[in-house]
């Protein structure tokens, strides 16, 4: 039997930043995965607070197949006063568990898997969503970790963005994501209003907003693709009148999401065009007269997909701590 592993954030972030293309790789097939049906992704669940009414802690228990074969559960907690005094928002661990046995296999610090499969996410929807030789610009709105790492996702994807407008409520955050991305991307970055951002071709909304505040008389074009990370920033009269791409049509219509809200309004899920999977296998036709919104509840299978690589990683470049005997009794006799 293995020794139980314990891989710290720093070996973690180490391997995240040498792993782009894997993790974009590694998302695109997990969704596929999905798609097939090749895993078990329940619902998420909830602990909330009466005295912090913004926080909880989240946990995604999930099964992935295929290669991966392994079990797990990413433990999230999202506290956002914690900004106020300049530490990230979320904090995160993942265990992983054998399929064969049940036995725990490790435990990795998972803020950073969490923001970098939600990254990958974006950026894989955006180069499947957008057409392959279009250049884009890109609106963000919300200016934390999550947007900081899909602006690294957009470059590793090779997305061509042309150029980056910020809104964000905090002015110190908007600046600093600007000069983060001039820095990575090459491209003019700048700050600006919710109207200049809601008119780039590709709009990024990573807020910890409740509820929405893009109204639904909002004019969008055409060939404008909404990704919608945060999940309750539209009217769901705005989600009406687009195309609607979900990683998960029963996760992402719950919990008073933007989509949700618009099942209730108009009594249906017909508004609902398909998912990420069926349009990374092709089998998604857009109409071409809509804007599109991409609103990913966020899969479980994405921690655990990106978790089991991070896991390998970190044995073979020996960052992954031992902890002998962890597990108390190895036979029943």
């Amino acid at each position: 039997m293995k020794d139980f592993a314990v891989v710290p954030g720093a070996a973690v972030s180490s391997i995240l930043n040498d792993s782009h293309h894997d993790i974009l790789r590694i998302v695109a097939e997990t969704y596929v995965a999905h798609e097939q049906k090749l895993s078990v992704n329940p619902d998420s669940y909830f602990l909330r607070f009466p005295g912090k009414p913004n926080s909880r802690v989240i946990a995604l228990p999930s099964y992935l197949g295929g290669s991966v074969d392994t079990i797990g559960i990413k433990w999230i907690a999202s506290f956002p006063d914690n900004v106020q005094y300049g530490r990230p928002r979320a904090s995160a661990v993942l265990l992983l568990n054998d399929y064969g046995t049940g036995y725990p296999l490790a435990c990795l610090e998972a803020a950073g898997i969490s923001a970098a499969r939600t990254a990958a996410s974006a950026a894989v929807a955006i180069g499947r969503l957008v057409p392959a030789v279009a250049s884009v610009s890109v609106g963000v709105i919300g200016a934390g970790v999550i947007a900081r790492t899909i602006t690294d996702y957009l470059q590793a994807h090779r997305i061509d963005v042309v150029d980056v407008l910020v809104h964000d409520l905090d002015s110190a955050s908007a600046n600093h994501l600007a000069a983060h991305a001039r820095e990575r991307l090459g491209v003019p970055a700048t700050t600006g209003t919710l109207d200049e951002a809601l008119a780039k071709d590709v709009v990024v909304f990573a807020t910890t907003t409740a509820k929405p505040y893009v109204p639904g008389h909002t004019r969008l074009r055409p060939d404008q693709l909404l990704v919608n990370i945060s999940l309750r920033d539209l009217d769901p009269e705005l989600i009406l009148a687009c195309n609607n791409i979900v990683d998960d049509v029963d996760h992402c219509l719950k919990a008073q999401t933007s989509p949700h809200l618009a099942e209730q309004l108009s009594g249906s899920r017909d508004f609902v065009t398909g998912t990420l999977g069926s349009a990374l296998k092709g089998d998604l036709v857009l109409d071409p007269d809509k804007a599109t919104v991409f609103s990913p509840f966020g899969l479980g299978i994405l921690d655990l997909a990106v978790g089991h690589y991070v896991l390998g990683e970190a044995e073979r470049r020996g960052s992954a701590i031992a902890i002998p005997d962890f597990i108390g009794e190895t036979s029943r006799w």
